[in-house]
């Protein structure tokens, strides 16, 4: 973007007074500081908000990794051998009764 000289700065000047009047350009200069402040304190509560979450990742990267749970593979029985707990379970509920009865 070239230079801005001071007659181009006063013929831009001319023409915002000519468009927007001498009375509102005051107040839209306030809006617009105003409007600035807001970006920046937003801007900055931004920053802030990265550098926590930069520090948590950080943190959480120099601790020792949790050992990962084992997968235990599933045993397969056969129907003899599930006839065979049954039987077993059923003798021993049966035990059990017989004893709480007694």
């Amino acid at each position: 973007m070239p230079n801005l000289g001071p007659t181009e700065l006063i013929i831009i000047a001319v023409i915002l007074v000519l468009l927007f009047g001498a009375k509102k350009l005051p107040d839209a200069a306030r809006s617009i500081g105003r409007s600035m402040r807001i970006f920046k304190s937003e801007t900055a509560k931004l920053r802030e908000d990265d550098e926590t979450t930069v520090d948590k990742v950080d943190a959480q990267q120099q601790q020792p990794a949790q050992p990962q749970p084992q997968i235990h593979q599933a045993v397969v029985l056969t129907p003899e051998e599930q006839a065979r707990i049954l039987a077993e379970r059923e003798r021993a509920q049966a035990g059990g009764l017989k004893d709480k009865l007694s």
